[in-house]
């Protein structure tokens, strides 16, 4: 469009200039005595235009000339610039490429040519976010190289530029900065300055992914499970993995945190800050109850937290393995106690439906003989412990079964009985 108005205005100028030029008979008279000087008018104004053309290009070839050692020095400072740049990509490339001592040598060498450029009158507006890069570059070479002492002084050099460069930038480099030192420092195993980096951090800034992995792991690895599986349920959170990975990770942390509480209000604590997924695992729902009856706690709050496994169990056998039916039957085993409270008789009312809708799994067998036998229900104990004991596959229950078999021969006062039940016992 802009073409066309050009050719437009053009072909009107050149249609004007022919109009006027043709017919005009303007003429210009020159006296310079003793002579007359007649000139036409057209002949006159193409002189004055092509002398002021002249001038005008005279003008600029002699700007040019004077521009000329400007443009040289300009034309220095920008290759230094780009030598600087092209060193910076260098540097990265070396590093991908896993030649660790040549990216570092690169990395360096753009802090040299930007300080040349500097020496020379140039100025970068972004010079300080450059260096600030290829220090950060040089540190992750000399990190993969093991090299802490420069590492470290690069660091410190790549912070120190970030706090000089532009307030846009400024807050990112540093938090990147902060965000690798934690890296090299897990790297190093070392998960005190590892959680130290990590807490100089903002707090938006903390509650990132990335930072939140870093926690997690510096925190088990500081053998803080505490810490750690409350980073994880944030990560859980946000979804930052899958859900097998989250439930195993989770499990994990939950067991090592429950295998180092060794009070009741820490148990308790830590139960209340699972989620209702977790709440839900098998093998979490038994620990935190097995450690609740180690340290003396309320049984019935232990039967609570098994309540929603043992009820998930009887809806659907098939959600939990062998090993954790096992480990279920004898947590409830141990939660049940001797007294006639409600909640106990409740329990019992559960355990002898639970037998009576699968007379054939020995595994309630054995529960509702133990429960008989706590509750002295001597002769219901003796059947039922009978016919678990002698089909029964797992090697612990079956154990705890004959070992029932015999306290009930002592209580009846049958010795031989009692004596051939305890080998049995013995012997599995």
């Amino acid at each position: 469009m802009r073409v066309a108005i050009w050719l437009i205005t053009l072909f009107a100028v050149a249609v004007a200039g022919a109009l006027l030029a043709g017919s005009n008979p303007g003429t210009v008279m020159v006296f310079w005595p003793p002579y007359r000087i007649d000139l036409s008018l057209n002949l006159v104004i193409l002189v004055m235009v092509s002398f002021l053309l002249l001038m005008h290009l005279a003008q600029r070839a002699l700007s040019a000339l004077l521009a000329l050692p400007k443009q040289a020095k300009r034309w220095r400072l920008l290759q230094k610039e780009r030598a600087a740049h092209a060193a910076l990509l260098d540097a990265g490339a070396h590093y991908l490429a896993g030649r660790f001592l040549r990216a570092r040598k690169a990395a360096e060498l753009v802090i040299d040519r930007e300080s040349a450029l500097t020496l020379a009158g140039g100025h970068l507006p972004h010079a300080n976010a450059l260096k600030a890069l290829a220090h950060v570059l040089a540190a992750e070479a000399s990190h993969a190289l093991q090299d802490q002492i420069n590492r470290e002084k690069h660091l410190t050099d790549a912070l120190d530029e970030a706090e000089r460069g532009s307030p846009s930038a400024r807050q990112t480099l540093i938090e990147g900065g902060l965000l690798r030192a934690a890296r090299w420092s897990l790297d190093d195993r070392d998960a005190a300055a590892s959680l130290a980096w990590l807490d100089r951090l903002p707090q938006g800034v903390a509650r990132r992914t990335v930072a939140m992995r870093l926690r997690l792991k510096a925190s088990r690895l500081a053998d803080q499970p505490a810490k750690a599986l409350e980073t994880a349920l944030l990560l859980a959170k946000h979804r930052a993995f899958s859900p097998a990975a989250t439930d195993s990770i989770v499990r994990g942390l939950v067991v090592d945190l429950l295998t180092h509480t060794h009070e009741i209000a820490q148990l308790q604590r830590v139960w209340q800050s699972l989620g209702a997924p977790q709440r839900l695992m098998p093998d979490l729902a038994v620990q935190a109850a097995n450690q609740w009856i180690a340290l003396n706690g309320d049984a019935a709050v232990a039967r609570a937290w098994l309540l929603p496994i043992w009820e998930q169990f009887l809806k659907t056998p098939s959600v939990l393995s062998a090993a954790q039916k096992v480990k279920l039957v004898r947590a409830i085993d141990l939660s049940l106690g001797h007294a006639q409270a409600p909640a106990e008789l409740e329990w019992l009312a559960r355990i002898e439906s639970a037998q009576l809708a699968q007379p054939q799994n020995a595994s309630l067998q054995y529960l509702a003989g133990m429960a008989c036998m706590k509750r002295q229900l001597w002769g219901k104990a003796q059947s039922l412990l009978t016919q678990a004991a002698q089909r029964l596959e797992d090697a612990e229950l079956r154990r705890h079964a004959w070992s029932g078999l015999a306290q009930l021969a002592e209580q009846r006062q049958d010795e031989s009985a009692a004596a051939a039940a305890w080998k049995r016992a013995a012997t599995v």
